[in-house]
């Protein structure tokens, strides 16, 4: 029997300091054209943080998923209901809309075989299982549809 995941997977001092500077260069729109500053308002603060993300492209959709779990920005996220994604001058404000039940599983099945090599080492599953293998993990790894671009 494998023990729960937490709920959160803190980064290292060394990962916080990639993403900061990762960060910077997506917002200045160096990248990959999935990868993309996400803003978002803290829910208690009000002050505004950024961290890199990448976006998941699938059916003409476009989907964000939290690889390290219930992360501050997802919390932020939520309460706020919208995040604003930069990328160079692009910005666009979204509205979120939380995934669940098989629409999750397929999200989060094709994030991590989109991006197996940047996420692999969060998933307890292995890329390309099938996207039943999930569905013990849907609780620890929030996804959600971007909709509605202001």
């Amino acid at each position: 029997m494998t023990e729960p995941l937490p709920a959160f997977r803190q980064p290292s001092p060394i990962e916080r300091l990639f993403n900061r500077a990762f960060g910077f260069l997506v917002g200045l729109g160096l990248g990959f054209s999935y990868n993309h500053l996400l803003q978002v308002r803290g829910r208690k603060s009000g002050k505004l943080y950024s961290t890199p993300v990448d976006l998941l492209d699938l059916k003409g959709r476009r989907y964000l998923v939290a690889p390290r779990g219930r992360t501050q920005w997802v919390r932020n996220a939520e309460a706020a209901g919208e995040v604003t994604l930069k990328r160079g001058r692009h910005v666009q404000t979204f509205r979120l809309r939380p995934l669940s039940g098989p629409e999750q599983l397929e999200v989060l099945k094709a994030y991590l075989d989109r991006f197996r090599r940047e996420v692999q080492r969060y998933f307890p599953v292995p890329a390309d299982s099938p996207a039943e293998a999930f569905t013990s993990l849907a609780n620890s790894y929030p996804a959600f549809e971007l909709v509605n671009p202001r």
